[in-house]
């Protein structure tokens, strides 16, 4: 008795799987196919990290040789690359060592690094450096603007705008 129902429940999956075999191939063919796509993005967004990270240092090498307008350059193209990590840096490289001289510009990079695909508290850290880039320029009122942005936020930023906005 048991047996037969063994037998019976065989039989079962092995006609569901005979008429159903054309869909399963299907499927199967499916989820390679997604796979080898997962992997094939998962490779080209690291070759592309890897692009901009010699880049990166590329430029570094040309600041300190001097060379600042191909740092700048190359510095640019990464903003414009909106890489998570090495758009900031670069954008902190191009402020720290004044390597722009041009107000409106370093405004328009700071608008490129705040539409990049980077987290709320990086977005946030980004806006405080905004605020005081803004403030050095004798733009107060807008630097002030992204300080209450911040703090009405409830960021991790909220006590250090906080403090700045007293000044």
């Amino acid at each position: 008795m048991e047996n037969e129902k063994k037998i019976d429940s065989l039989e079962k999956i092995e006609n569901f799987l005979r008429e159903n075999k054309n869909i399963l191939l299907i499927f199967l063919t499916l989820i390679i196919f997604f796979l080898i796509a997962i992997s094939y993005l998962n490779y080209y967004q690291n070759s592309k990290n890897e692009k901009v990270s010699e880049k990166f240092v590329q430029a570094g090498i040309y600041l300190s040789l001097n060379q600042n307008e191909k740092s700048k350059k190359i510095y640019k193209e990464i903003i414009k690359s909106k890489n998570k990590f090495y758009s900031l840096l670069a954008l902190n490289n191009i402020i720290d060592n004044d390597l722009e001289k041009n107000n409106e510009e370093i405004l328009e990079l700071f608008t490129i690094v705040e539409n990049s695909k980077i987290e709320k508290e990086q977005k946030n850290l980004v806006k405080l450096k905004k605020a005081l880039y803004l403030i050095k320029i004798s733009k107060d009122n807008e630097g002030d603007k992204l300080l209450n942005e911040i703090i009405s936020d409830n960021s991790i930023w909220k006590e250090t705008a906080s403090e700045i906005s007293k000044f």
